[in-house]
C-alpha cells in the first residue's frame, strides 16, 4: 500500500481546513518561526510533498533539496519570499489565496479615517485619564476625508477595492499603476497619473503594490518630499516599498502630516525604532487581512490549492 503525502503545515488552520487536509495527507504543524529560519527548512524539506505556509524563505537552494515537493501553498496573496522562477523550473506548483481584498481595502479604509480625525490619540489621552475639561477636545482636530484626494498606488485587487470606497466618500480618486487600466477608470471615474503627479495632488496616499526589485524603496526622500505637509501616507501593502529612515525623517521634519502603517522592512518591529517615538504615526502589527471571515476563507482555499494537487490537478490558484 503506497505511503500517505506529507505536508508541512506553518500556519495556524481552522479545525475544518485541518480536517480536510487530514483526509488526504498526514501532516507535520510547526511554528511559522521555525520554517523563517533557511537552515531549519533545509533540513526538512526533502521528506515534504506539500506545504501550507505564510513567508518562507524558498530560494532556489531550498527548492532544490524539496525533491518530493508539488506545491507551496501560500497563505496569502503574496509570494516575494518564493524563488518562482525556480519552482517553475522544478516543477513545483506555488498557489495563493487571493480572496482578502475587501478586508485590507477595509483595513486601508480605517487607517486613513483613525489617522485623518486622531482617533487613536484621542483614544490614549482619555485611557491615559488626562482629560479633565470639556475644552480638551481641541487638541484633537482633525481633517475631514470626504471630499479630499485620494491617490492609490497600485490599481490591483486591493487598490480597486479601496478606490471605490474612495468614491463612497465622495473622494477624488486618483491612482497610479504600472499598468493603466482604462475600463476601470471609466467605470469609476477616477484618473491616472504619474507616480510624482499622484503623490503631489494627492491628501490621502495608499500603496497596494507588492514587493519586487523593482518596488523596493520606490517611495523614498524624494517622494516624501513632493507630498502635500499636509498628506497623511497609509502602507498596508509590503515594508519594504517605504525607505523607513526616510519616513521617520519625513514624519519628524514635517515633510508630511502623518502615517499609518500596517507593515515594517523588519517584522517585528525592532524596539529601539524610531518609528515608536513619533506621535504622527499610527502602527499596526500586519493585521490587515486578520479577521475571522478572512482568515477562514483563506485558509480552506490554500487548502484546497494542495489537495487538488496531491490529486493531479492544477491548484486553483497558481502564482
Amino acid at each position: 500500500m503506497p505511503s500517505r503525502p506529507r505536508v508541512l503545515v506553518s500556519v495556524v488552520l481552522p479545525e475544518d481546513a485541518m480536517r480536510r487536509l487530514k483526509e488526504v495527507a498526514d501532516l507535520d504543524v510547526v511554528e511559522e518561526a521555525a520554517v523563517q529560519r533557511k537552515e531549519e527548512l533545509l533540513r526538512i524539506i526533502d521528506v515534504y510533498d506539500g506545504a501550507v505556509v505564510a513567508h518562507p524563505p524558498f530560494d532556489r537552494e531550498v527548492l532544490a533539496k524539496a525533491e518530493r515537493l508539488k506545491i507551496i501553498s501560500r497563505h496569502g496573496v503574496g509570494y516575494d519570499t518564493i524563488d518562482v522562477d525556480a519552482a517553475r523550473d522544478l516543477g513545483i506548483y506555488v498557489s495563493v489565496t487571493p480572496f482578502h481584498a475587501e478586508t485590507v481595502a477595509d483595513m486601508a479604509f480605517a487607517l486613513i479615517l483613525s489617522a485623518a480625525r486622531l482617533i487613536l490619540q484621542a483614544h490614549l489621552y482619555i485611557k491615559s485619564g488626562m482629560w479633565r475639561k470639556g475644552s480638551d477636545r481641541a487638541l484633537f482636530i482633525g481633517t475631514d476625508v470626504f471630499g479630499k484626494t485620494l491617490g492609490i498606488i497600485g490599481l490591483g485587487r486591493i487598490g480597486s477595492v479601496l478606490a471605490k470606497r474612495g468614491r463612497g466618500f465622495d473622494m477624488k480618486v486618483l491612482y497610479y499603476d504600472a499598468f493603466r487600466n482604462g475600463e476601470l477608470e471609466k467605470s469609476l471615474s477616477f484618473g491616472y497619473r504619474s507616480l510624482h503627479e499622484l503623490l503631489a495632488e494627492s491628501d490621502f496616499v495608499s500603496i497596494h503594490i507588492p514587493f519586487t526589485k523593482d518596488t523596493e524603496g520606490l517611495i523614498g526622500e524624494k517622494e516624501l518630499r513632493t507630498m502635500k505637509k499636509t498628506a497623511i501616507l497609509v502602507n498596508a501593502s509590503r515594508g519594504d516599498v517605504v525607505d523607513q529612515e526616510a519616513l521617520c525623517r519625513a514624519l519628524r521634519e514635517g515633510w508630511i502630516g502623518g502615517a499609518a502603517l500596517g507593515v515594517f522592512d523588519q517584522e517585528p518591529i525592532g524596539a529601539d525604532s524610531p518609528l515608536l517615538t513619533l506621535e504622527n504615526v499610527i502602527l499596526t502589527p500586519h493585521i490587515s487581512s486578520m479577521t475571522k471571515e478572512c482568515r477562514r476563507k483563506t485558509a480552506l482555499i490554500a487548502v484546497e490549492n494542495v489537495i487538488r494537487v496531491l490529486q493531479g490537478a492544477k491548484p486553483l490558484y497558481a502564482a
